[in-house]
């Protein structure tokens, strides 16, 4: 039987939102999230260790972001994942238009209503977290004339799928995780929206198309910061950039830089402590 590593992670303060959105930057299959603990899942045979994840909460204790944390390290047998996706994942109304429900729960949209079928599995994005939630917001009100976009990070492939579905034409979804682009290419079936969106494993700068009307990016902050070229360039003038996975602390950073590359902050957005900002390239 194959096993798998675990490590529980207790902080104060415990919020498990912003704990769970950060930590999905480090190479695990799952998290379970509880009261006053989460728990996150590596392979077996994967390279992290209990030491990279201390480090990793160091680096969130030195930002001020939690005051101290434990951490236990064990190991258990091998998890059906969509099990454990199945039993937390619901039917969420990320607005009143906007609606993500996977395909074992039954849902009768009200009128209008703009429902996308998301079976996450270990992607990111199932809708749940307010960064997703806040694209997703801000693409409502910042579609007209979208017709080309690319998503960086594109995860479960919610953000590009929802573009499609408001009226772009062409979407292209980079990730540099091949889960994810399996993942991905299964949701875009699930929309019936193949002719218009196709995902990629590439980063970036591996992408060679004309710039876009809109490009969305929902990543951590550090990326962010390192491809800001990329995204200006990939950009068409007058088109606008959504960026996310990014805390309100993170704004002034973010704001400088991309303003100093001739972009204009335009519109942003707020829950909990994660933002959501909207520029337009002059």
């Amino acid at each position: 039987m194959k096993t798998h590593k675990q490590f529980n992670i207790s902080t104060i303060p415990f919020n498990v939102d912003l704990l769970s959105g950060l930590l999905w930057q480090l190479d695990i299959e799952g998290i379970n999230e509880y009261d006053n603990y989460l728990v996150i899942f590596a392979k077996g045979e994967s390279e992290l260790t209990e030491k990279d994840i201390t480090d990793f909460l160091k680096i969130i204790q030195k930002e001020n972001l939690i005051e101290s944390f434990t951490l236990e390290e064990s190991s258990i047998e091998e998890i059906n994942w969509n099990e454990e996706w199945e039993k937390k994942t619901n039917v969420i109304e990320v607005s009143d238009r906007i609606v993500i429900k996977p395909t074992f729960r039954d849902y009768t949209p009200k009128e209008n209503q703009l429902v996308i079928t998301i079976d996450p599995k270990m992607s990111f994005g199932t809708g749940e977290h307010e960064t997703t939630k806040l694209v997703l917001q801000l693409l409502e009100n910042h579609n007209d004339n979208v017709k080309s976009v690319l998503d960086v990070g594109s995860g479960t492939g919610v953000l590009g799928i929802a573009a499609s579905l408001m009226g772009a034409e062409k979407v292209v979804g980079i990730d540099i995780d091949e889960w994810c682009i399996e993942n991905g290419m299964e949701n875009i079936a699930l929309n019936s929206v193949q002719s218009k969106v196709e995902v990629r494993l590439a980063e970036i700068s591996d992408v060679k198309d004309s710039p876009f009307d809109l490009v969305v990016a929902n990543i951590n902050k550090h990326i962010l910061l390192d491809i800001v070229e990329d995204i200006v360039n990939l950009t068409k003038s007058n088109g606008k950039v959504i960026l996310s996975g990014l805390l309100i602390s993170d704004k002034v950073d973010i704001v400088n830089l991309y303003t100093k590359h001739g972009l204009v902050l335009v519109d942003e957005n707020q829950l909990e402590e994660w933002i959501a900002l909207v520029f337009s390239k002059v």
